[in-house]
């Protein structure tokens, strides 16, 4: 039996979050907000930034507001597939293989610095993040919900980084930068923050089964045919754009379809606008596109490409 949509609830639950967040993440409410909402949308973040910034720190304060099994794995050019996914080992006294689940056995895995892994480590990843399943030895794995890879990583011009392959950024459901605080938020950051880590106070405010119940419940929200061919033209748009050589797949417009559904829930509604569409189009499809050469000569981003290209499509007239 489906859960029944309880936007309510919805919104308790992600303001509860949000709270408990802050109070370790401080002045980055946009970007706490989306790690929220990627979580109850079941997809998975990327955070991309220079060192220092609060990658890490949001990652876990997401993980500790939640009562359920994190994981972290720290990407490293050592690190190898079996590490992530797990490996068969022979059993001397049963006389036979035994499964050791790897570290991205939990339900929120925290990748730390992903791409100074090699692509080969970094594909291992591939699997378990569109399937939700690892296969080993022929063997199958299901991974429980709910199942979330939060992944960090520096800018590719730092020293031992290696882009991550174009497959794989696909399969984030968004892209973040958490950006320099302004100065109050790093002075409020030195005064509470300078003699203790603030995530040992950190209490979670909810629980994986009811994350669950209440993403289930989410996909009833309704979403209009109107609204559908307006994600639809903006995500061909960014194919024909002249500044992009690879544009936004399909499955970028169902991860963006399912990402305004929980906008629209945690707003307190249960039907999209195309102003859910407007607001989540950078986060979600700019790291999934390719620029062309002359577009990063005149020095565009993936964002201001999308953004474009989504000016150029015109506005549902019904929801």
């Amino acid at each position: 039996m489906t859960p029944k949509l309880d936007v309510p609830q919805v919104q308790r639950t992600a303001e509860a979050m949000r709270t408990a967040i802050a109070s370790v993440i401080e002045g980055k409410t946009e970007q706490i907000d989306l790690a929220i909402l990627v979580l109850f949308a079941g997809g998975h973040l990327l955070i991309e930034d220079v060192p220092g910034v609060g990658k890490t720190m949001l990652a876990k304060a997401l993980g500790r507001a939640i009562d359920c099994r994190v994981r972290r794995i720290q990407f490293t050019p050592d690190l190898l597939p079996s590490d992530i996914t797990g490996v068969s080992v022979y059993n001397q006294e049963t006389r036979e293989f035994e499964f050791k689940p790897g570290g991205v056995f939990a339900n929120i895995v925290v990748g730390d610095e992903i791409n100074r892994a090699s692509p080969k480590t970094q594909s291992a990843l591939l699997e378990a993040m569109e399937e939700r399943q690892v296969s080993v030895d022929g063997q199958t794995h299901r991974l429980r919900p709910p199942f979330m890879v939060v992944a960090t990583q520096n800018p590719i011009e730092m020293e031992g980084t290696y882009p991550l392959p174009e497959a794989q950024r696909d399969r984030f459901m968004a892209r973040i930068e958490m950006g320099y605080p302004t100065r109050g938020a790093e002075l409020e950051m030195l005064s509470a923050h300078g003699a203790a880590n603030p995530l040992a106070s950190l209490q979670p405010v909810t629980d994986g089964a009811t994350l669950t119940k209440l993403a289930a419940g989410i996909g009833e929200v309704h979403v209009s045919q109107a609204v559908k061919e307006y994600i639809v033209d903006i995500v061909d748009a960014t194919r024909s754009s002249s500044d992009l050589r690879l544009g936004a797949s399909p499955r970028a417009g169902l991860q963006l379809l399912r990402a305004v559904r929980v906008r629209a829930a945690v707003t307190g509604r249960d039907y999209v606008i195309p102003d859910d569409v407007q607001a989540l189009l950078a986060s979600v499809l700019s790291h999934r596109v390719l620029l062309t050469s002359a577009a990063r000569l005149a020095g565009r981003s993936g964002a201001d490409a999308v953004t474009a290209a989504a000016a150029t499509v015109a506005l549902p007239r019904s929801i």
